[in-house]
């Protein structure tokens, strides 16, 4: 029979790249990040991400082998969450927390609501979370890199520079922006984020829409309530600090907990910015990205519901 005359249910237009491709490209649009906190942290820094994937990986991998579900570990879903959730995390963590938190992120937040595609939250962040609530000295204990690649922790230990900000204090923007600086393995460069983060829009995974209206939401609300008005140390400081880049190019793109709908989208980035500039500024917290990426995931049904487009013919002024 031929192609014009097959009969299928939607969608009747299909794209030949698959999952598994766009994973790929997260994965190595990830690559400066991972490898620039291997650098910068040393080799524990590459033993925190190994636990990290290889425990995602397996606990998929054995929950869909009990359950009799089809394998889906080649899809690469689960690499990006160990990932993910890897660079989140302080270099100086024990080894048993990533283990916990990629258990608890393909476990409960992925599989137990139905695999990919059915989460109603980014797992590495809810995981994030998680780690954060349980063991808040851990999560929180940060140190400064020294290059060395030596897989035993001998940094110094010292404040985040978000922290430094709302004690009121400066920044070196300089080093923020090259990785320089206190923070979790991957959020320290927003040069590499940057790099990755462009490397994906070029290809076209992800488009601007999100992360310019996060990041811009974001700025005009600290500018208007962070009490500093346009001080440049300020505004970059808040910019390239903490997970912001991380969080508003990698994990608030994320396609499963995001609108569909562009009005949705441009909703979803105010909300983003605003709650991350709620957290930022007065809570007890300097940093908020995490909270404010879980708490708008949650919100996408209503969002989606808000912003879908009227039906043709449907809604119009009567005469």
């Amino acid at each position: 029979m031929s192609d014009l005359l097959h009969v299928s249910s939607s969608p009747h237009v299909r794209s030949r790249i698959k999952t598994s491709n766009i994973m790929q490209m997260v994965v190595i649009a990830l690559l400066p990040a991972s490898l620039f906190g291997i650098y910068n942290f040393g080799l524990r820094a590459l033993l925190l991400i190994c636990l990290c994937v290889a425990t995602c990986v397996a606990t998929e991998a054995i929950y869909e082998k009990l359950m009799h579900k089809p394998l889906t570990v080649n899809d690469f879903s689960a690499v990006i969450t160990g990932l993910l959730l890897a660079l989140n995390l302080p270099v100086s963590v024990p080894w048993w927390i990533p283990i916990i938190g990629g258990v608890f992120a393909i476990l409960i937040v992925k599989q137990l609501f139905g695999g990919l595609g059915q989460n109603i939250m980014n797992p590495a962040l809810a995981a994030r979370c998680f780690l954060l609530l349980s063991f808040a000295r851990q999560m929180n204990t940060f140190t400064v890199g020294n290059g060395m690649s030596n897989i035993v922790v001998d940094s110094v230990s010292g404040a985040t520079p978000l922290a430094v900000l709302k004690a009121g204090g400066q920044v070196d923007v300089f080093s923020m922006f090259i990785g320089n600086t206190t923070g979790t393995i991957g959020e320290t460069s927003a040069l590499a984020i940057l790099i990755g983060a462009a490397f994906l829009v070029a290809i076209k995974v992800i488009d601007l829409r999100i992360p310019l209206t996060y990041i811009g939401s974001f700025l005009v609300f600290i500018i208007i309530f962070g009490g500093h008005g346009l001080d440049t140390n300020y505004i970059l400081g808040q910019l390239f600090g903490g997970g912001l880049m991380l969080g508003a190019w990698f994990m608030a793109t994320d396609y499963v907990t995001t609108p569909i709908t562009k009005n949705g989208q441009l909703l979803y980035g105010v909300i983003l910015g605003l709650l991350t500039g709620l957290f930022r500024l007065f809570g007890a917290s300097s940093e908020g990205v995490s909270y404010a990426i879980i708490f708008s995931n949650i919100l996408i049904p209503l969002i989606e519901r808000v912003t879908v487009p009227v039906a043709f013919g449907k809604g119009g002024k009567k005469a």
